[in-house]
């Protein structure tokens, strides 16, 4: 199964508000912040809704 390791690089305090919620539901909470998530049809369409607020790449097991 292919992990994504997600970093929030750039700031969404002038960002919509929808922005702001798609970075908390991904389960990041300050910048610079780093999770992972499984590769999923869900997690890739928030991931397409802030890719210019965050870094994605595979993460290696």
């Amino acid at each position: 199964m292919v992990k994504l390791r997600v970093t929030w690089v750039k700031s969404a305090i002038r960002r919509r508000f929808d922005q702001k919620r798609t970075i908390k539901a991904l389960g990041l909470r300050k910048l610079g912040h780093t999770v992972e998530h499984s590769d999923s049809p869900s997690v890739r369409g928030m991931l397409n809704k802030v890719h210019h607020l965050v870094s994605v790449e595979e993460a290696q097991d």
